[in-house]
Parts: C-alpha cells; structure tokens; sequence
C-alpha cells in the first residue's frame, strides 16, 4: 500500500529548503541545532568564494541528503514502526531506505556534521542511522511535525531523542510493573474460569492498560494533579474498576449472580456500565480523586459528559485549576475513527468556553470493531487521525511493551501539564475473544485469531524478559500468580455474603444535601420570590453599561427599552429571564448558559453581552452585578448539538448547587442529541441513581415556520417521563419563567428540567408581567383563568403555550364567558392534584378539552389521555400527521382558525 506521498523525498527537501531561507531571513527564528547546521554549510561557502570543488559541493549535498532523511525519520518514522503485535505492518513507499535520499552504501562508513541535528555530535551515518531506526522506528512511533508551535515541536522532538536517556527502569519500577500485570492478567483470567460464558467485555490482549493507567495517575499526580475524571466504554471497564479505582473484588464478583439492588435502584445497569468514584494513595504518598464517569453501550457517549464534568470542576477551583483536573478518555479504535461525537468533542477543545486544559486519549487499538475488520472501518491510515484538527501529538506503541508504553504515557502526561493541549496514544493490542466472552471470532477473523490463540499475554512476556534480566526468577513471578489467584478466590468467598448488591452512589459527597424526590414534593412549588428592592438594583446593573466604552448604536436602544420596561413595570420574557440569573448569581449560585447563538438568543431577544463597536471585547452585565456575586457564564456553542449537550450535562454533574443551561437554536435540534437524552438525562437516576439539574431550552410553537422549526417534539419528552425522573413544563409568563429558574436552584432536588420556550411570544405585548410577581410567589403548575367566573363556566379548555393566547383573544372577542381557559404549565410530573381542584371549582362545566397546536399523536395529547383520566377529556388538535407541521403559512393560519373554531362552535377533533 501507498500512502499520499509521490515524490521520492520532495517533503523533506522542501521542508530544509524553506527553513534554510527562513534562517537567511532571521537565523533566531529557527531553533539551535539547525542554525548550527546552517551556519557551518555558510562558512563553508565563505571557504569556497569560487565555485566549490565537485567533491566539496557533493560533501554539502550529502550533509543535505542526511538532514532530510533525519527529517524524513522525524516525519514519517510512525509508518515504518514494530508497534503491532500480532500482525504484519501494511506497507508504505517511498520508504526511508538511504537510496531515497541519494545516499549509497558506502556513505555508511563516513562522518558527518549531520549527527549534530539529533545531539550525537559528528556521526557516521550508519551511527545516525541507528539511532533513528531506534528512536523512531522500534515500539513507538510518533506523529508531531505537523505541529504549528515550534517550541512544542522542539520539546517533543528532545523527548523523542533523549529517550535512550530517560527510558531506564530500575529493578524496582520493573517489579511494580509486573504487579500491575500480575492484576491485569489474573483477574480476567480469574472471572473468565469462574463465570463462563458471561458478559464481561474483558482486556485481554490490553492488560498494559492497567500499569499505564496507574504511570499516568502517578506522574499526574507528581505534576499537581489532584483529581482525575476518566471515561471509557465496557472494553475493559471491570478491570480498570477493580485494578486502578480499587473498587472491592468481591462488590464485582456479586455483580455477575446478584438478584436483586437494595432499596433505591429499581433497575440498575450491566456491571461493565456502571461508575465508580474513589481516592487513592500513589507510591509517592499523594492522594488522587478518580472519579469514573457512568456510561452507556453507545460508544463515545461518555467524553463529553467528562469533558463537562472536568470544566465545571476547573472553574469551581478558579486560578490553576486547569494544573489540578485532568480528563482521560479510552476509546476503542473502531469508535474513535467513525463515532461523529469524537469529532465535536475534539472541536471544542480549544474553545473558550469548553477547554479543559488537554485530554489525555488512551485507544484501545483491537484492530476490529465488532467484526470488523479494521481495513473496513476506517478511510483514514490510523484510527486516530481525528488528532490531527486540533493539531495534536500521536503516539501509536506496540500494546506488548509496557516499558515503552509507560514511557509514553509519562510523557503524555507531562505534555499536557506543560502546553495543556490533548494527546493521544493508540496502544495496538488484540482482543482475545470475540466481542464479548459468548461470540465466536473466527468465523470472521479465523487468521487473526489463529495468532491470538498462539501469542502469550503480557504478563508473561514481561516475566520472561525480567527472568532474562535476572530481575525476578521464573518460579517467583509463577507464586506471585498463585497468591493472586488464591486472593482473588478469598474474595469470591466474600461476595457469597453480601445479600443484595447497592450501586455505590456516584458523587456522593456533592449531592449529599440533595433528597431523592418523593411524589409530595411536586404538590407545590417553594417560595421562590425576591424583594423587590433587590429586583430594581439588579435590574439597575443589567440596563448599564460603561460609560467609557463605545457601543453600537442599537444597544443604547435595547438598554433603553429595557429601562423603559421596568419604569412601565412592563417587564419582558428576556428581562424576566435575566433577573432570574441576577439574583441567583447574586445569592452565590453560579450560571452557565450554553448554546448555538445564546449571548444574543436565537431571536435576538437575551442579549445578555454587548460587543464594542470598535473591537471584538464584549460586556456581560450579569457578570458584574455584586462585588461577591457567583459566576455568570454564557456562551456562543459551536454548531453541535450531541457534543455540547453531553458537555453541558457533565458540567451540570459536577455543579449542583448551580444553574446549568443547554439552549437548543429551535426546539427540534434536540433529536441531534438524542443519545444524551435517551441515555443519561432520562435514564440516569433509575440505572446509576445519578441526579442533575441541567436545564434544556427547547424553543417550541406552532407559528407556520414549517416541519423543522415548530416542534420541540414534546410527546417524545412525556414518553420518556417516569417515575419522578425529570421535568417537562412550558411556561406562558415572564414570571412563571423567572420563578421555574429559581426553583431550579432553591429546591431540595435535583431533577433534569426541560423547558419548552417561547418564540413570538417573547415579543408578545400580553406577555408581560409586573414586577410584583417576580417580587412574591412560586412557580405555577396550573394557572387558572383569572377572569372566568365559575357559576358561568361551561366548559373548561385545557391548553398551553403560545395558543392560550390565540384563545384569549379570541374569547374575548367572542366574550365567551362560558369558556374558562386553564393553562398546564407543567406537564411533568403532572399535577393531578391542581387539575382536579379546578375542575371542582367550575362545578357547572360538563364539557372538558385538551387544545393544542400540535397534531393530535403528537404534543401532549397522548400523555394527557393517559393520565387525566378522573373526567373525559376531549382534543382538539391539527389532524395526525408523520411530519410536525405544513410548509405553507396560509395552511397553518387555515388549520389554527380551525382549532379556535372548533373550542369557540362545535368541539370536534380536526380531521382535515
């Protein structure tokens, strides 16, 4: 196979070329040991003021030849490594043989100046030669020339060539190594005998995961590293769980034939899914939080959720915090090539509002995805080729040399503690059985897996080589296998007495003060209210700007509507939402708000930052509100909906007692991110009994903006709505949203909050509200309709949203006084309760409608039929239809008059 180079050498010699007139220009811009080079090549050109002899011009021209082969080593060395271990390389061309360098044999045996360039001085060139091939070409290859930064390309390259320096292990760092394989190798081999044939997606064929693991913990930690947070999938996950977060043998070995959870968890997750939290003592007595995050089946779900979590946990520490936490994500090699959340997680890593200070990547490189050859998985040469956008180091290491692999990851380590920046390490390995412990590899890797079934792992590759050594004796390393093997059947022995198995809540101590939510407490709603002296100075902050600032000429008409509003007591759906976030910030919650277009909203109504005119410096009001105030974040999202999601939601994990915001630019870009949704918003509490506070902003309405853009999909929130595990409203009031943000923060729980905003109702003039009901009260689950008179009322029509006021309108047009029209603001939990103290209020009414915008199987209808059930309830809606909404707005109007034609006449449900 060919790779994209065509010409023999030409990257290189273009490459010394272009830097050797980049030295004429500036000789400091290049780094020393090529302006030493460069600066000898022109004394011998002063040598030679005439031309230069042929054999003096062809001694320069070999010099050159050596420096673009050291280049070509540096560059392209990673294709000609020994890093598979159960496999033959796939072949590349040009290759690095001399000849392609115009160099011949008999250059071997000469010295030349080139040596200088990789710091052995004046060398032979088979010399040169040899310590490339070493460096480059042996367990580890390298990919980082490509690197924009020189001083980062230098600092790797020393790492590289110094390595021969470095690389030495003393006895004892060789026997830790072998106990953290002796782990590795014996508890696989240990369950694999002991539960046969079930699920546990083991490393085997990766156990160096577990010593790197542990180097990279321990040189963090050496680094100032205080806290790690990692994920990864199922492949391996038990191992990493038992080996590095020390959690019990015995708790893992009860998790293949326990029966039952005890109270809390009604269904619970596979063993290979769930998290675990620990800290850990390294050898050089510091102690490390790991936290290891929960995670799905549907692969690369989780690094988001940890890029958030690390984020929230930097800013919470403030200044260096980006030196302390540290995110290490495991991939496997199928998933990080093709799963399109790498890519999005991998763009946001240099972002302001996302960046978390590198990420240490660890692929599991199995060479197959399923039963995929990896041949058929990828179009890229390696699967870790996504590093590249973020021009990112690479080091692919042969899975079977753990010494080279430590190396590695040690270094990795220290990269990102210097340039904060990710990197990656493709560790090729194999998987000794087929996708899980009960599949059959060699129906469709029979080659393959002849060789696995013949390759020894590494525990025992390393105990020969340590015998060699004469580190440890063979029948030494075979008893220190014994007793692992009879400690690990003491362990078993105790998990025959452990009664029901209990998932070690996860973040324990940040949720301590936080309840698992009871049906009560959704009866009502706390006090959410603030004084309205408090109001007005806050509001004071948000309408100003410096007055030493020059802004466009339109924000001085925004802030003085704004002030106008408030002068009125007129407030808006955007100054209602802002106060929210002025006074929790100001009673030391923090805020983030995230999401595509959100500084300004979707529809030009937050504005919560003013940019200046003659630059690109904005000012946050809300950031500057108190002296002591909390933090106020909001940003402008990259266009990603699964990645920034899943970020979001992390950060909201590792926040609490914070307000956590993903705004969607209209309400059915959610579906983006539905794995995120599926996976952990909806399900985490019942499989992992994780809670969270993220709230989502799902701009919703029918307004004739056609299919993509009306609906939020609010059918497919309530058909996930169980079990107390999330919030489903859609608030018709500025005030109403003012106290939901509040009572986000204020309550007891921490529940997931899915909001279903507004679009031309952020501009409505009914939509308004006085200051006074910011100023007292709570949010309101059911707002009754505060001018039906009850001895009147007829009929009670049940709706919500942006129709209520086509209705209103409507009624009062029609002065309906039978009608009373009763707005559900929340439709989960439902709250039966309020529901049927209205409808024993309007006693005369027999006749009870749902109304909605949207068609009549979708919206809220189908949940409603199901649960308001004490009296019949009729719909009228848009008739069933697969896409949410028409295309033509005549239509649309046609439809909506045919709604309030059917509430205000005849009561029928639409069929056309």
């Amino acid at each position: 196979m060919t790779d994209e180079f065509s010409a023999v050498g030409s990257q290189e010699i273009n490459a010394i070329e272009e830097l050797y007139t980049q030295y004429l220009e500036d000789p400091g811009s290049v780094d020393k040991s090529w302006q030493q080079f460069f600066a000898g090549f022109e004394l011998a050109r002063k040598n030679f003021p005439q031309k230069p002899t042929t054999k003096a011009q062809e001694g320069i021209d070999k010099e050159f030849s050596i420096l673009n082969l050291i280049h070509g080593y540096r560059q392209r060395g990673h294709l000609f490594t020994k890093t598979n271990p159960v496999r033959t390389r796939r072949k590349y061309s040009p290759t690095l043989d001399i000849e392609n360098f115009n160099l011949v044999k008999e250059d071997l045996e000469k010295t030349f100046q080139a040596g200088n360039e990789i710091d052995i001085g004046p060398a032979k060139l088979k010399d040169i030669l040899s310590f490339l091939e070493e460096t480059y070409c042996q367990s580890v290859g390298v990919e980082y020339v490509y690197m924009r930064k020189p001083e980062v390309v230098e600092w790797l390259k020393q790492k590289m060539e110094g390595a021969r320096n470095s690389m030495d292990f003393t006895d004892e760092n060789r026997k830790h190594i072998f106990y953290h394989l002796k782990l590795a190798v014996g508890f696989e081999n240990f369950i694999h005998k002991k539960f046969v044939g079930q699920k546990r997606f083991s490393l085997e064929g990766a156990e160096t995961l577990i010593p790197s693991l542990d180097a990279v913990i321990e040189r963090g930690a050496e680094l100032g590293i205080e806290e790690f947070v990692i994920g990864m999938a199922h492949r391996g996950r038990l191992n990493v769980l038992a080996n590095i977060l020390e959690k019990p043998y015995e708790n893992i070995f009860k998790e293949f034939y326990g029966k039952e959870y005890e109270d809390g968890i009604e269904l619970g997750d596979v063993k290979y899914h769930l998290g675990y939290e620990n800290e850990v003592s390294t050898d050089s007595g510091s102690r490390v939080k790991l936290k290891l995050v929960p995670n799905p089946s549907h692969l690369e779900a989780v690094a988001p959720v940890v890029q958030g979590m690390v984020r929230s946990r930097i800013n919470s520490i403030g200044n260096g915090g980006y030196k302390k936490v540290a995110p290490i994500v495991i991939h496997g090699d199928a998933a990080i090539a093709t799963q399109g959340v790498v890519y999005e997680v991998t763009q946001m890593a240099q972002l302001g509002g996302y960046k978390t200070g590198g990420t240490i990547h660890l692929i599991i490189n199995n060479q197959v995805g399923f039963t995929t050859n990896y041949l058929d998985a990828r179009s890229s040469t390696y699967c870790t080729d996504v590093a590249k956008v973020t021009r990112s180091p690479v080091f692919h290491v042969n899975g079977d040399d753990v010494e080279a692999l430590i190396y590695t990851v040690r270094l990795a380590m220290e990269f990102r503690q210097k340039f904060h920046n990710d990197v990656f390490i493709d560790i090729l390995c194999y998987r000794k059985y087929g996708h899980n412990e009960g599949d059959e590899p060699r129906f469709t890797q029979p080659l393959l897996y002849k060789a696995i079934a013949r390759h020894p792992n590494p525990r025992d590759i390393y105990s020969e080589k340590l015998a060699e050594m004469g580190i440890m004796a063979k029948e030494e390393a075979k008893s220190e296998i014994l007793d692992f093997n009879k400690y690990m059947e003491s362990k078993y022995k105790e998990s025959e007495k452990i009664e029901k198995l209990k998932i070690r809540e996860f973040l324990l101590k940040e949720y301590d003060k936080y309840k698992i939510p009871l049906k009560g407490d959704f009866n009502k709603s706390p006090e959410t209210g603030v004084a309205k002296k408090e109001l007005l100075a806050i509001a004071e902050k948000i309408v100003k700007v410096p007055d030493d600032k020059k802004f466009f000429s339109k924000v001085k008409r925004i802030l003085s509507d704004r002030k106008m509003m408030i002068h009125d007591n007129r407030l808006d759906w955007a100054m209602a939402e802002l106060l929210a976030y002025g006074t929790l910030v100001n009673e030391g919650h923090p805020v983030r708000v995230s999401g595509q277009d959100s500084e300004r909203g979707t529809f030009a109504h937050r504005h919560a930052s003013f940019v200046l005119e003659e630059s690109d410096e904005k000012y946050f009001p809300l950031k500057n509100i108190s002296e002591n105030q909390a933090s106020f974040h909001i940003y402008n999202s990259p266009l990603s909906e699964y990645g920034v999601l899943g970020f979001e939601y992390g950060y909201s994990l590792a926040q609490p007692e914070g307000l956590t915001i993903w705004e969607a630019q209209f309400g059915d870009f959610n579906n983006v991110a539905q794995v995120v949704i599926d996976q952990y918003i909806s399900s985490a509490f019942e499989k992992w009994g994780l809670m969270n506070g993220l709230a989502l902003f799902l701009p919703h309405g029918y307004e004739g903006q056609g299919p993509e853009h009306s609906s939020a999909r609010i059918e497919r929130f309530l058909t996930l709505a169980a079990n107390k595990n999330m919030q489903v409203v859609v608030p018709s009031t500025p005030a109403n949203m003012f106290h939901l943000l509040r009572r986000q923060v204020k309550w007891d729980i921490r529940l997931p909050l899915i909001v279903f905003t507004p679009k031309s109702l952020l501009r409505h003039p009914m939509v308004v509200s006085k200051i006074e009901e910011l100023a007292a009260g709570s949010f309101k689950e059911v707002i009754d309709d505060p001018h039906a008179k009850p001895e009147l009322v007829e009929k009670i029509v049940f709706t919500t949203g942006r129709l209520y006021y086509d209705l209103l309108k409507r009624k009062s047009a029609e002065n309906a006084e039978h009608i009373a029209l009763v707005r559900i603001e929340q439709f989960y939990p439902i709250p039966k309760g309020q529901i049927n103290e209205l409808v024993k209020k309007y006693h005369n009414a027999s006749n009870y409608v749902w109304a909605q915008d949207e068609p009549e199987n979708q919206g809220a209808w189908p949940f409603l039929n199901r649960k308001l059930t004490s009296f019949e309830l009729k719909v009228v809606a848009r008739p069933e239809t697969a896409s949410p909404a028409g295309g033509l707005m005549e239509k649309h109007n046609m439809r909506l008059n045919k709604i309030l034609d059917a509430i205000f006449k005849n009561d029928k449900v639409l069929a056309s």
